[in-house]
């Protein structure tokens, strides 16, 4: 019988969830909840901590025979009994909440009623270190994807992705030009120590990318040299790498392109590339979030009598466009599902959007002021 399911609640999933469940659950609600994709969300943070610290424990098959026979204080200790006297915590009581800080709050300890603790991530948890101790929630999200062979994940937005030169995906999901700490084994002893390895830079560079190219979707084959070392010779080399990078439909200008380990090979490790994607600019069109936007030129006669132009969109569609006068220089007229297509939805598109340019005469002449005035 299982003695608790807080660990089983906080994935959403049922005590008797098959690992591939277990799975699936985690991957959906840590892609949800990523800090980089909730950056105006502070609670993200500790809901992805939450999530990332119950999957390590019900993911291994030995942690989580041990969690349904005898529940996560048990754990906590590294197997050993409960302290003389204790049923429960009480607030503030927590030995196992150390300096590390972090994880989550589960309402109610086994036998302890209402009572509320708070554990740990990193050293200075556990009972002096001597009981297990849950791995970084970036670092342990980075082993799930990794071992997903090449399982893909949003952050920021849904429109950033990340790579490993082997097909898996990178983890930490770092920001550019901030260190990137790279991922460690994970091990299946309750107490087990997860060794720090050093801190890699992240290298970014610009990917100049077409409208077309956004609109039909491509992949992009780029020539990166790197930097390798080969620590039995000692000898440093450069070689050159072909990177195919792939844009999906609908990608904004900004979304970063994440490669793992492809880079120079530095002290601790080697260097993670991210491409930034940049939109070149287009000499008819001009993208507005999933929006096309084009603009007529049209005289000042026509604004002010009538016209009629053919517009032709961005996949080749033609539109029939025009105004009886007059036409003020806001005039849009606005066609749906003929825009970018969405990046989140490929099958849906947004709007394109025609607009005008009253190009207005250079000089008139005095008869032509005149019978204006008269006109107008």
């Amino acid at each position: 019988m299982v003695k608790e399911t807080k660990l089983y609640d906080a994935l959403g999933v049922s005590s008797s969830a098959s690992q591939d469940d277990i799975r699936k659950a985690y991957r959906k609600g840590a892609l949800k909840w990523h800090p980089d994709k909730n950056k105006d969300n502070p609670q993200a943070a500790e809901k992805f901590k939450e999530l990332s610290q119950a999957y390590e424990i019900l993911s291994d098959p030995e942690k989580r025979k041990t969690y349904d026979q005898f529940g996560l204080e048990f754990i906590l200790r590294g197997g050993a009994p409960p302290p003389e006297g204790a049923e429960g915590f009480a607030d503030g009581g927590n030995p196992f909440a150390g300096a590390g800080g972090g994880g989550f709050n589960f309402g109610g300890m086994p036998g302890g009623g209402a009572k509320t603790f708070h554990f740990s991530t990193g050293p200075g948890g556990g009972m002096g270190g001597s009981g297990f101790q849950f791995s970084n929630a970036d670092n342990i999200f980075a082993e799930f994807m990794r071992s997903s062979g090449g399982a893909r994940g949003g952050m920021d937005d849904d429109d950033d992705f990340g790579f490993s030169p082997f097909g898996g995906m990178p983890g930490g999901f770092p920001s550019g030009g901030r260190p990137s700490a790279k991922r460690s084994a994970t091990g299946s002893r309750f107490n087990d120590r997860r060794p720090q390895t050093p801190e890699v830079t992240v290298v970014e560079k610009p990917l100049p990318v077409t409208l077309e190219e956004l609109f039909n979707g491509t992949a992009k084959k780029m020539k990166i040299k790197r930097k390798t070392y080969d620590p039995a010779t000692g000898k440093q080399s450069t070689q050159d790498r072909i990177l195919e990078v792939p844009i999906k439909k609908g990608l904004k200008a900004g979304s970063k392109i994440k490669f793992s380990d492809v880079g120079d090979q530095v002290e601790g490790g080697t260097q993670d590339l991210h491409f930034i994607v940049s939109e070149k600019e287009h000499p008819l069109f001009k993208r507005e979030g999933d929006d096309i936007h084009h603009k007529v030129d049209i005289d000042l006669k026509e604004a002010l009598t009538g016209w009629r132009r053919t517009v032709q969109t961005i996949d080749g569609k033609q539109v029939a466009v025009g105004g009886s006068g007059p036409t003020p220089p806001t005039y849009t007229d606005r066609f749906p599902g003929l825009g970018m297509p969405k990046s989140k939805k490929p099958q849906e598109r947004g709007d394109f959007v025609v607009g005008v340019n009253i190009k207005f005469p250079t000089s008139l002449t005095t008869d032509q002021k005149n019978k204006l005035k008269e006109i107008l």
